[in-house]
């Protein structure tokens, strides 16, 4: 969700800056089934090495959008749904494919938009990932 906050300038004129709100959804079942399947160890190997993935691949989209090399970018956001995908992280998964599908078609205003919801769901959903771990 968002909220807009409203604050008075000069001549009258009213700026508006958005605020999101915006919860991130891991799955659990998939995050209890790679501890079943790998053990705690296996397990926790396997997600900081995704998490260390997601980051990555976050940072080169983010210099290849700056770039405007619009061409590798479907790919690696693919590979970053899949990687998140793999580790339980549905809302960060949803939003890369759609950042992938901006990038096929060079529609560059809502590539802009959609990497920027990117980084705030991977943020997010890293620092879910991270809380989860912690309570063990």
């Amino acid at each position: 969700m968002q909220s807009v906050r409203r604050r008075g300038a000069a001549r009258g004129a009213v700026l508006a800056w958005l605020v999101h709100e915006e919860g991130v959804r891991l799955d659990g079942d998939r995050l209890v089934a790679l501890y079943a399947e790998l053990g705690e160890a296996g397990a926790e190997a396997v997600i900081c090495r995704a998490m260390e993935d997601l980051a990555t691949a976050l940072t080169d989209l983010q210099r290849l959008a700056v770039a405007r090399d619009l061409a590798p970018m479907p790919g690696r956001a693919r590979a970053l749904a899949q990687i998140a995908g793999d580790v339980g992280m549905d809302s960060l998964c949803r939003v890369a494919l759609d950042a992938a599908e901006c990038a096929g078609r060079g529609d560059v205003p809502a590539l802009a938009a959609v990497l920027a919801r990117l980084v705030r769901i991977g943020d997010r959903s890293l620092t879910a990932v991270w809380d989860l771990q912690d309570r063990d």
